[in-house]
């Protein structure tokens, strides 16, 4: 029986789916040549281009750091490649931490001990200890899937005890389940759940339990719990005889015992051009904030003990432009999105995964695989290459190797196109390292680099290029780089490394690195930070960042902080440095992203309720007392909604006007006053529509006063 075509979870019937210039003694701009040579390029008479991006990296404003697990794969059951020895070769030459297994939703029929999956094809040679060797042959971590579906705890119980135990594998992360929400409680069913309640509170009860049985074997295995994406399906949507969503109802249950959420992103959409999905990653971001923000909300000042894993990644659930190129610049934008923006581990859906539609993008056969290496299948007679080949996902992921490895800084990189992504880590070494993915298949592009934090030496960067022509990641140190500008092929990536200037970056300086600010009170306008000292430290510096952008916000000889005159209902992401006696900055502390609230006397209030939802789109109503001691005759209310994606379709006992992200709603004509002291409200309601996650907007504002609640 040939393996499943498709993601861990096939795509249900009806399923909703300047910059200031760099330092005086840069070295002089030289041009990194794209597949042209700097014999060819004279010869034809062509003059250095001028630049047409502007790349800017801030080495002071952290991302956070790369953990031993951040670039990962999934291996299923059903394939028959995936414990060839070729295998474990290529993914530690990719630096591969972690492999996750048995395979999407086949986790939920599959029981470890018997090594069977009833009702689906379980691949000679595919069992736990097989899978195993493949691991620590790779130098990984596995991420294991405990069986919900048709398991029970002591069943996941005893695999923890076989593990780790028996077999001393230190196997740590364990998923409780794979996508329960997909299990029919919503309509749409492809995950199997023999549970005669498919509701999200019964999936957090059953969590507990298993935490407990898994735990009580090992009590240092790390526990995930299923989440959906914001703005994706089910989000929003809430079930008959639910408190809440799947998201919001599971997490206010199971934030003591859990250690991470496991969340799954594809691009997806109607329209799987490679354009569309590389521009539908502008959303991922967004969606990470959600889910951070809905663990804040539930596990308060513990928030930060529970991580986030992106457990499955691919720009779409089937169709074409899968083992292409264009495939291979997302996977390296989606892995350093993802690691920037919270998650400690980012799993590509899949290793191997089999020939489906075949088509032809940027000239070459596209076969339809999810899988980063072939399984050698075919489609009709057209036939991948031989196993364990390489397709472009896998040199995307390969690529972000050349930026780091555990421990190392991600920072702020931001570029002034579109199409041009930039990402960065600042190395323990003191070096930084560039990638460039330039989306456009026509036309290279030629990049200005400019550095906040950071003085490069006059020495020519190491440069790495993954383009047209290229077998592998290429090697292209002294061609023509330069610190201060490159030039990126079409659909092609550069990773540029940069020495720093002797005597200058966090390496010269005397004091260590601040630990993570932590949020110990905030109000409408100030918030109060505290830290880890540093050693050496004289005084420390609190940053804002803003994109690749920061600014000084407070400072303080001790190791707290208050920031004033913070605006009501807005997010701010700090992070702090610390300076020796001689004034050196060390490197930046991991950041903090916060949100002030809203005034507790304000003359009004407001309560902000979302109704229903359906992924896509949802239904809210607002109620708002005046609380001053005057009537007002006349209204309007004022929001800002949190991101671009989110507006007001319709709407009803008000009129609505809404411009950029900015919502206005005024009461109708003939309404009547706003009682004082709150002894009347006003009450409107409106369809509304997210492309992308749908928070709640943070404060609002009536009559220009900013009211409490939200």
């Amino acid at each position: 029986m040939a393996p499943p075509q498709r993601s861990g979870r096939p795509a249900p019937s009806g399923r909703p789916r300047h910059l200031a210039r760099t330092a005086a003694g840069l070295a002089a701009a030289l041009t990194l040549l794209s597949p042209l040579g700097a014999a060819e390029v004279a010869a034809a008479g062509q003059e250095t281009p001028a630049a047409d991006v502007e790349v800017r990296v801030n080495t002071q404003a952290s991302l956070g750091r790369l953990s031993d697990t951040a670039r990962g794969v999934n291996a299923a059951v059903w394939d028959s490649h995936m414990n060839d020895p070729e295998v474990a070769t290529l993914m530690k030459a990719a630096d591969v931490g972690a492999m996750r297994y048995p395979g999407g939703s086949y986790a939920d029929i599959y029981h470890w001990e018997t090594h069977t999956a009833p009702g689906g094809y379980v691949a000679p040679g595919t069992g736990f200890d097989a899978f195993m060797g493949t691991v620590r042959a790779t130098g990984a971590q596995p991420i294991l899937i405990a069986n919900y579906g048709s398991g029970t705890p002591q069943e996941a119980a005893g695999w923890v005890r076989y593990a780790n135990v028996t077999k001393d594998y230190d196997a740590k992360y364990w998923e409780i389940g794979n996508e329960i929400y997909g299990n029919g409680h919503y309509g749409s069913g492809w995950e199997h759940d023999d549970h005669a309640d498919k509701s999200p509170r019964e999936y957090a009860r059953q969590v507990r339990a298993y935490a407990a049985a898994m735990k009580a074997v090992d009590p240092t295995v790390k526990i995930g719990a299923v989440l959906t994406a914001p703005g994706n399906w089910p989000d929003g949507v809430v079930g008959q005889g639910d408190p809440g969503d799947w998201n919001h109802t599971v997490l206010a249950e199971v934030t003591d015992v859990i250690d991470f959420v496991s969340v799954h992103w594809y691009a997806g959409g109607s329209d799987t051009t490679a354009d569309a999905a590389l521009s539908r990653l502008a959303r991922l971001p967004g969606e990470l904030r959600e889910v951070r923000n809905q663990i804040d909300r539930y596990a308060g000042a513990d928030s930060a003990r529970i991580g986030i894993a992106l457990t499955e990644v691919n720009t779409n659930t089937g169709g074409a432009m899968l083992t292409a190129r264009p495939n291979g610049l997302f996977a390296a934008d989606a892995f350093m999105t993802a690691l920037e923006n919270g998650v400690f581990n980012v799993d590509w859906w899949n290793t191997h995964n089999g020939a489906d539609r075949i088509t032809t993008v940027d000239g070459e056969t596209d076969y339809g695989d999810m899988g980063m290496l072939s399984s050698g299948g075919c489609t009709g007679d057209v036939c991948e290459p031989a196993p364990n080949t390489p397709f472009h996902p896998y040199y995307g992921m390969k690529m972000t190797s050349e930026l780091g490895t555990t421990g190392d800084t991600l920072v702020a990189a931001a570029s002034s196109a579109q199409e041009v992504s930039a990402h960065a880590v600042h190395r323990r070494d003191g070096r930084l390292s560039v990638l460039l993915i330039n989306k456009n298949p026509d036309a290279a592009r030629t990049v200005d680099l400019a550095y906040a934090g950071f003085t490069p030496s006059a020495a020519a960067p190491e440069v790495s290029r993954y383009a047209r022509g290229d077998s592998d990641i290429t090697d292209v140190t002294g061609s023509g780089g330069s610190t201060s500008r490159v030039t990126v092929p079409p659909y092609g990536m550069l990773a540029v490394t940069l020495a720093p200037q002797p005597g200058t970056g966090p390496g010269a300086s005397a004091a260590g690195t601040p630990g993570t600010p932590r949020l110990e009170a905030v109000t409408d306008t100030t918030a109060r930070l505290s830290w880890t000292g540093a050693s050496a430290a004289t005084r420390y510096l609190v940053q804002e960042r803003d994109g690749a952008h920061t600014r000084l916000v407070g400072e303080a000889t001790g190791t707290s902080v208050t920031l004033r005159n913070l605006p009501p209902g807005s997010t701010h992401t700090v992070n702090v440095l610390a300076a020796d006696a001689s004034g050196r900055l060390s490197a930046p502390s991991d950041p903090l992203t916060f949100t002030t609230g809203t005034p507790s006397d304000a003359p009004c209030a407001v309560t902000y309720h979302r109704d229903t939802g359906w992924g896509n789109g949802f239904v809210a109503t607002v109620t708002v007392r005046n609380l001053s001691d005057t009537p007002l005759t006349g209204w309007t209310v004022d929001w800002d909604w949190p991101t671009d994606g989110q507006s007001v379709s319709s709407g009803w006992n008000a009129t609505f006007h809404q411009t950029g992200r900015h919502v206005r709603v005024t009461a109708q004509e003939g309404a009547g006053p706003l009682a004082p002291d709150g002894a009347s409200t006003a009450s409107f309601g409106f369809v509304g529509a997210n492309d992308g996650p749908n928070p709640d907007p943070t404060v609002f504002r009536l009559n220009g006063a900013v009211c409490s609640g939200g």
